[in-house]
């Protein structure tokens, strides 16, 4: 299970696949999250593990909240009606692994995902949607360091500092206590960070 990352799966995911060593019968499966589309999220792993010779056996997506939003100006927080929208949704992906039942939902090529993902394309996407520090607003509490999945935040003369690994999960500016961490400069709203109502900063940090 992974979220949709910019149309795609999620660069950590892409680069972890290939890595895998699963056995030529073993069931396979994906679960993916995402605020909307899927796009090429699930196409690409699939194509991934198709290249090892695995065959992907069954695959759906479920809604939720979509943290990307904050970028455009959204709010996240409005999004929480999805829980309960997708909940049959969920129980059934859940009867359907459980039975090992087969078919590939949203698993489709879709062109616009492979062009804003083409290298040329991706690297410029990438730098407009990038959280970057807020050097005047930081107070180097070190939570983004700390949630930070690929280890790409520094802590430097008290203040963070995020490096050019980013996957733009956006844990650090969701999480900033001071919204440190902003959008192309844009200030970050604190009504507008989100974090599921059931996680704590504890469990996260932990």
């Amino acid at each position: 299970m992974y979220p949709t990352y910019w149309l795609d799966a999620p660069l950590a995911i892409k680069a972890l696949v290939p890595k895998l060593q699963l056995p030529k019968d073993a069931y396979t499966y994906i679960v993916i999250t995402c605020g909307a589309q899927t796009n090429n999220a699930v196409w690409k792993v699939r194509h991934i593990l198709k290249k090892k010779g695995i065959r992907l056996d069954y695959c759906h997506k479920i809604r939720v909240p979509d943290s990307s939003a904050i970028a455009f100006g959204r709010d996240p927080n409005e999004q929480a009606w999805k829980f309960e929208k997708n909940a049959p949704r969920l129980e059934r992906i859940i009867a359907d692994i459980s039975a090992r039942n087969k078919g590939l939902h949203f698993s489709g090529f879709d062109p616009l995902g492979a062009i804003l993902n083409s290298p040329s394309i991706a690297r410029k996407s990438y730098r407009l949607t990038q959280p970057a520090v807020n050097a005047g607003k930081c107070i180097g509490c070190g939570i983004c360091q700390k949630l930070c999945p690929q280890g790409n935040i520094a802590l430097t003369e008290k203040k963070a500092h995020i490096g050019e690994d980013c996957t733009l999960c956006l844990a650090c500016l969701h999480n900033c206590p001071q919204q440190a961490v902003e959008i192309s400069g844009k200030p970050t709203r604190k009504e507008h960070q989100y974090r599921h109502p059931e996680i704590t900063m504890k469990d996260l940090v932990r």
